[in-house]
């Protein structure tokens, strides 16, 4: 079927084959879709079995040696219908790149087609296919279908206690006596109850934040580090193991016993973040587990000692590589695409992968921390806020976070979702592209800021002038770098409907065919002053707002207005 061609690769249902002119190994390139045409007769519970099943297939093909990387399984979805899936990664890739590889596949397929009774994508190095009949020869796992919810409580009548015979004594004393025993019982264990429920409340720390539902976190208790412990490990929180100062206190670096780093969190005590924000990072960060995330190791509180033990990352943060002029050399296009994925990945597990939704609120370059092969881990959760999974978008009249992160409407309104975050995303990743920060300059005549100076310099066809010098000497493809430029235009959109979640901006990072829409202009910068004396691309001091009032650093040679605003008076009414 393919003569004199220098490449092809042919699927069928049982084998495929693949033959080329260039390094086969670990190309992920190039793929079919297929699918069946009839939907499931209720889409949301048939994708609640599938999406479990297809996950533990592609730990299980992951996990697999150097030879073999295969999984098949069953589960049973909606109608008591039973799914079969099957997975295979080629044997020479690792195991991460088989899981990646798959993920993504599932992403793809199940965000574009999710629904279908069956379907698969066919890659060269990796594939996953399943079907509501057996399309293998057996079985190698069941994975049990999702709980139903459980039917309410029968309400059953209690039977009625046979009447004492006339003149039977003995009857009626035994009657007494069962009647006193059985109220003797019913108020011992309503007492205990009531201690255990006082005694539970006591234990801290009790709620997430003031504007959320109260959960207990007696499970994150065990993590809890004795306080001299740590201070030993950090030789009493000394200045030689200072690695950083933040707005919310100090961050050092110690050495437990068993010669294990960590990275040891000290809040200021007259910080804006107070024990609500602490409790709030310990029951996060703690339920959470991705590659992609901070691992919080422990905490500990003494007094008004407040302590989170994370692990220790040797190449700190992302700021300190990108704003660098001599370390930005160290990150080509490669190792600042494979940030710019990680941190997508990370954001997609935060608002749908895990357990809860959450939003971080608080995602900037000082916020991403780099372990020794430069993977990217989203740290800093004082501020994040746990959604409910089918709640979208919350109100508050506290507004937190990073002023040029900040998208629109959650600086101007209070309102913030998970496209709150997208945004703030959008501008990390620019700032990642052009090697400067989120700030207003001088340009000609006017004054710009960064997102709307790339918006133009897109438009007019001029993209790849705002692309950060480094980048332009390296071997990274000009083409994909525009592009990452594109998707990130639409992550900055002012409309929040515009802009795409983050699952949408997973598959556009990793697959090149997909057509992307035109972006509009991005929302403007939320700046308080403007100086037409400003050199191109001068640093401007951002805000962050900790309790809801600003410290921001004005210049007094100028307060025009700026975006044609007739009000040019910064202080408020």
């Amino acid at each position: 079927m393919c003569p004199n061609q220098k490449g092809a690769v042919g699927y069928y249902d049982e084998c495929w084959l693949r033959y080329t002119n260039k390094t086969i190994l670990g190309d992920t390139q190039g793929g079919v879709i297929l699918y069946n045409l009839q939907n499931a007769s209720d889409v949301n519970r048939f994708n609640g079995a599938l999406r479990p099943l297809l996950n533990e297939l592609r730990d299980d093909a992951a996990a697999g040696g150097s030879l073999r990387k295969f999984a098949s399984g069953n589960t049973t979805g909606s109608d008591s219908v039973t799914i079969y899936g099957l997975v295979q990664c080629t044997p020479d890739l690792s195991g991460p790149r088989c899981s990646d590889c798959l993920e993504n596949q599932i992403n793809q397929f199940l965000i574009q087609l999710g629904g279908r009774i069956g379907g698969r994508i066919l890659q060269p190095v990796c594939n996953f296919r399943y079907e509501i009949y057996q399309f293998f020869n057996g079985s190698t796992l069941v994975i049990p279908p999702p709980p139903s919810p459980s039917p309410p409580p029968v309400s059953r009548a209690t039977p009625p206690v046979p009447s004492a015979p006339q003149g039977g004594k003995s009857s009626n004393t035994t009657m007494v006596i069962v009647i006193v025993v059985t109220v003797s019982v019913i108020i011992i264990i309503t007492f205990i109850c009531i201690f255990l429920r006082l005694r539970k409340k006591k234990k801290i720390p009790q709620t997430i934040d003031d504007e959320t539902e109260t959960m207990d976190i007696g499970s994150a208790e065990s993590l809890q580090y004795n306080f001299s412990l740590v201070k030993a490990a950090t030789n009493d929180f000394s200045d030689d193991n200072k690695l950083g100062q933040g707005g919310f206190g100090a961050v050092y670096k110690g050495k437990l016993g068993d010669d294990q780093e960590i990275a040891v969190k000290r809040l200021a005590k007259d910080s804006g973040q107070g024990d609500e924000e602490f409790k709030n990072e310990v029951l996060l960060v703690a339920k959470l587990q991705h590659r992609n995330l901070v691992r919080l190791l422990g905490f500990s509180i003494e007094g008004s000692e407040r302590l989170l033990i994370y692990e220790f990352l040797p190449n700190a943060s992302l700021d300190q590589f990108i704003f660098d002029p001599t370390k930005c050399a160290l990150l080509d296009w490669e190792k600042r695409y494979k940030i710019i994925k990680g941190v997508a990945k990370g954001l997609l597990y935060l608002h749908e992968d895990s357990r809860l939704r959450i939003i971080h609120r608080d995602l900037k370059a000082s916020n991403v921390l780099l372990d020794a092969e430069m993977n990217a881990k989203i740290a800093d959760f004082g501020m994040a806020r746990m959604f409910k999974p089918e709640e979208t978008q919350g109100d508050t009249s506290r507004i937190v976070g990073t002023y040029g992160y900040m998208a629109p409407e959650y600086a101007m309104h209070g309102q913030f979702s998970v496209k709150s975050d997208v945004f703030s995303y959008g501008v990390l990743v620019l700032e990642m592209i052009t090697g400067q920060k989120n700030r207003c300059f001088q340009m000609g005549e006017g004054i710009e800021d960064l997102l709307s100076f790339a918006w133009k310099s897109w438009r007019n066809g001029t993209a790849p002038k705002i692309i950060d010098p480094v980048l332009k000497t390296g071997s990274g493809s000009l083409h994909d770098i525009v592009r990452s430029i594109h998707i990130r235009l639409l992550c900055v959109q002012e409309n929040v409907v515009n802009r795409p979640t983050m699952a949408s901006v997973v598959l556009m990072l990793n697959s090149f065919s997909i057509t992307l829409p035109v972006p509009c202009e991005p929302a403007f910068f939320m700046h308080s002053n403007t100086n037409p004396e400003m050199p191109l691309l001068y640093e401007y001091s951002s805000t962050t707002r900790s309790s809801g009032v600003g410290k921001s650093k004005i210049s007094k040679s100028s307060e025009l207005s700026i975006n044609d605003v007739s009000m040019s008076e910064i202080i408020p009414r």
